[in-house]
């Protein structure tokens, strides 16, 4: 078993907190839902990325190569400047949705190259240009190209001509689950020797501007020495913990709170604001930062001339442990850096290696390892604190869902039950800095290749009641809790459970039993609002493939009447397929589920033979093209395929599953049952693979398609 085995070990026991600290901050909480309290909902315009420096966040933080606590309570990121923007680089820049020709796009370059599933080790790498970042012209030129043009991207603006910029690499190593070394490592890539302000920064959380009773933290300058300036945090919840800032540089400290002045020209309440430190280093401003050395924002500022080709290194940890306490805890006096500093950092990157040479399959070439390992950081590397307490957010807006004054929102006042506070894998986050649930199913499995108990708790943290909706509904994302995704929880549920098989041959019982019963309520809400008339075909709208239709399938149709969709209907009969499969593996040491294995049987069949014979010659499939297509039925009664070649059509053919027949062979009365259905509807066979044929080892097919279809 690996070091880092081990350290998931004592996590899964609670032996030891190591995934405590992790890379929980998002990269961008500007221009989200969660901060958005317009009247109209433009989330984009009211909270804007050039607002983001002086504006304190409500419901999170975000920043560069950042670290925080799983509830986001302290914060750590980096700031830099090159002496030529007009701002600290704090977090990273992108368009909005109205400022690019594609949609929102981040502008800058950054990689996430490593990390151990309960980020003991974590690095990271950002390339920043010496020349004035390109703010203007980026949204200029983007504003003016037009839909059928190529985006503008950075590397065009020539910024980075003749390999002028740094690259910054940011790794973070855990001596302890409480103990986190980091280190900085600045390289030169220009042709000529460059200036760089390095700014690593730990803050609060502002959560007292908002909270009745909350305790505000602080920070502040402690006694160091010649080779070491400190920063003291105290938190009630956090207890006490220490920066220290190695080469004793000069420490600024300001507030994490609203530069009112600038935001809404009201007069600021505190003579410290969020931009302090900014406009101390960026326009010279003394006054902007506090001379008593406290506050609820620091940094430690680090001046450096770096010579062409050359590179600078800057440590620091992060630790509970008191200066008084740290040598003994490394063995020598005054070990804050120094060899146990650098022994350890090199000890967890050998642990790293040892991790992916564990998990890795031995068939895979040095450079196919390599691109498994960085994509599996990259998804260790997107997990996000997520915080999103939706009542409270429509109470602070005036849409208090129960009082009769109330204002209405411009979204998700259906999902007032939503509080969302969790550690949460996201897509990408700056691009969508918030969970998709159907995204979340797909990651999970990539998760659990490294860190199985983290991939079954994101499966069954949307199933509970602080996030599905109490009439079954598992929330979409935050633009629309409410909007209709592929039902494919179901599936990731099963596949995870067969995943984790491979290393506990019991597999976790207890939590496939556990979701199903929630699975059971999702797929209860489907059929009762997705199927319009009962007759096993499905709308839903949207289904998450954002580019699959010519239009909203989740607006009103303005011809009137309905859709039936083909991959609505096709996503159905899978989920149907998948609750067999789990239930059927149940039903192995609990007869119970034998029953609900049947249910699943007979209702994938009336799906299925939907798909074929409703609606006569208006129905989704079409003999002569040989593809399905939604259908579109009017308010006259007329209908008509909408014949578009789109992934639409493709959706039936993911509806398949092999059943190894153990179900069968340990209840014969089920496949009685199953066969006089069968015979007394042969209707539903005609037009779908026949399930009562057996394949090779007496394994069985659930198949929308027939052979004949099929090719």
């Amino acid at each position: 078993m690996t070091a880092e085995h081990e350290r998931l070990q004592e996590c899964r026991q609670d032996v030891a907190p190591w995934k405590k600290w992790g890379p929980y901050l998002s990269e961008r909480q500007w221009g989200t839902v969660r901060e958005d309290y317009s009247e109209s909902g433009n989330a984009w315009d009211y909270f804007s990325h050039d607002q983001a420096r002086s504006r304190a966040y409500r419901w999170g933080e975000d920043g560069l190569a950042g670290l925080s606590d799983d509830h986001q309570r302290l914060c750590f990121a980096l700031a830099l400047w090159n002496g030529n923007d007009p701002i600290l680089k704090e977090r990273l820049f992108g368009l909005t949705n109205s400022e690019s020709n594609h949609g929102e796009d981040v502008k800058e370059y950054y990689f996430y190259l490593d990390s151990t599933p309960t980020h003991s080790y974590m690095k990271y790498l950002y390339k920043y240009p010496q020349a004035r970042f390109p703010y203007e012209q980026l949204v200029e030129v983007s504003r003016g190209r037009s839909r059928q043009e190529q985006e503008y991207e950075l590397l065009d603006t020539g910024v980075f001509d003749n390999d002028r910029y740094f690259d910054v690499f940011v790794e973070y190593a855990k001596q302890s689950p409480d103990n986190i070394l980091i280190q900085i490592t600045i390289h030169n890539r220009g042709p000529a020797a460059a200036t760089l302000h390095v700014l690593p920064t730990i803050w609060f959380r502002n959560q007292w501007s908002w909270a009745q009773a909350s305790d505000r933290p602080v920070l502040q300058e402690i006694a160091g020495n010649e080779t070491a300036s400190i920063i003291h945090a105290s938190e009630s919840r956090i207890g006490e913990r220490y920066l220290f800032c190695a080469g004793a540089p000069r420490l600024l400290f300001t507030e994490n709170e609203t530069n009112t002045q600038r935001i809404f020209g009201v007069a600021n309440r505190t003579p410290f604001v969020k931009d302090g430190i900014n406009n101390f280093i960026v326009h010279g401003e003394g006054g902007a930062v506090n001379p008593q050395q406290v506050g609820t924002k620091a940094s430690a500022h680090y001046q450096l001339t770096i010579a062409s080709g050359s590179s600078q290194v800057i440590q620091l940890r992060l630790t509970d442990l008191a200066p008084a306490d740290l040598p003994r805890s490394n063995g020598k006096p005054g070990a804050a850096f120094g060899n146990g500093f650098d022994e350890c950092l090199a000890a967890r990157r050998r642990e790293c290696d040892d991790f992916y040479a564990e998990i890795t399959p031995a068939r895979l070439t040095a450079d196919e390892a390599l691109v498994m390992r960085q994509a599996l950081a990259g998804m260790l590397w997107s997990k996000q604190f997520y915080h999103y307490d939706v009542d409270k957010w429509l109470e602070e807006r005036g849409s208090d869902p129960f009082k009769p004054t109330r204002k209405v929102a411009p979204r998700n006042d259906h999902w007032h039950h939503m509080y969302n506070g969790d550690v949460i894998s996201m897509p990408d986050k700056w691009e969508y800095p918030w969970y998709a649930a159907w995204d979340l199913a797909f990651h999970v499995l990539a998760l659990t290749l490294v860190d199985p108990d983290f991939g079954k708790s994101q499966l069954k943290l949307m199933l509970r009641e602080r996030y599905m909706h109490p009439n079954g509904q598992i929330p979409a994302y935050e633009w629309n809790f409410g909007d209709v995704n592929p039902p494919v929880h179901a599936w990731a549920t099963i596949f995870t459970y067969r995943m984790g098989r491979g290393v506990d041959d019991d597999g976790d019982r207890d939590w496939l039993k556990s979701c199903f019963q929630k699975l059971l309520l999702n797929f209860t809400w489907w059929v009762n609002r997705k199927d319009r008339f009962g007759r096993n075909v499905f709308d839903g709208g949207f289904l998450g493939l954002d580019n699959i239709g010519v239009f909203d399938r989740s607006a009103p149709l303005p011809t009137g009447g309905y859709l039936e969709q083909a991959d609505g209907t096709a996503w159905m009969a899978l989920f149907c397929q998948n609750m067999l499969d789990i239930a059927a593996e149940l039903a192995m040491t609990d007869a119970d589920y034998a029953d609900m294995a049947l249910k699943f049987v007979e209702h994938f069949l009336w799906i299925a033979s939907a798909m074929g014979h409703v609606g006569g010659e208006a129905g989704m499939w079409d003999e002569e093209d040989g593809f399905y297509y939604d259908v579109l039925r009017l308010p006259d009664g007329g209908a008509q395929r909408l014949k578009v070649r789109s992934m639409v059509g493709l959706l039936p053919l993911c509806a398949t599953t092999v059943f190894d027949g153990k179900l069968l062979a340990k209840y014969p009365e089920v496949g009685e049952r199953l066969h006089w259905f069968l015979e007394s509807r042969p209707e539903l066979c005609t037009s779908i693979h026949d399930p009562r044929r057996p394949g090779v080892a007496g394994r069985r097919l659930a198949s929308i398609l027939d052979e004949t279809r099929l090719r």
